[in-house]
């Protein structure tokens, strides 16, 4: 047996593919099996993520934040391989690009907005603080 490395032939380990997308003949049930098992994970960390909202004592109160990020995270990473089925593998640059140039426009959007709201914030005058500093003049 060579040790050379086929390009056409992908061995066991060198394939990067999601959850039910594995190469071969495939039944019907398989293919459910893999919605199902990300069906009941994503329905996991939903539970666990209004058991750590709703107020339970096992964690620290300054840590809930960071208990919810860590579950939505999760949660993405659930969705995103078991029922996009998003991989590294070279068969879903489209698909990966697609997703990160939505990721950019969302933040663009949610970025633009806070920063819109700030400086109107900031730059707005209350009626009433008008009225002191005309008095002040005058």
């Amino acid at each position: 047996m060579s040790n050379d490395h086929d390009p056409n032939h992908d061995d066991e380990w060198g394939v990067d593919v999601a959850p039910g997308d594995e190469p071969g003949e495939h039944s019907v049930a398989s293919g459910v099996w893999v919605y199902v098992i990300g069906l009941v994970l994503a329905a996991i960390l939903t539970a666990a993520s209004f058991w750590v909202a709703s107020g339970t004592s096992l964690l620290y109160v300054a840590g809930v934040p960071m208990a919810l990020a860590a579950l939505a995270i999760g949660q993405m990473g659930v969705h995103l391989a078991f029922f996009l089925h998003i991989t590294t593998g070279p068969d879903n640059t489209n698909n990966v690009l697609a997703l990160a140039f939505g990721v950019l426009i969302v933040a663009i959007v949610i970025g633009g907005s806070l920063w819109i709201m700030y400086h109107l914030n900031t730059n707005m005058v209350m009626p009433d603080m008008l009225l002191d500093m005309h008095k002040q003049k005058g």
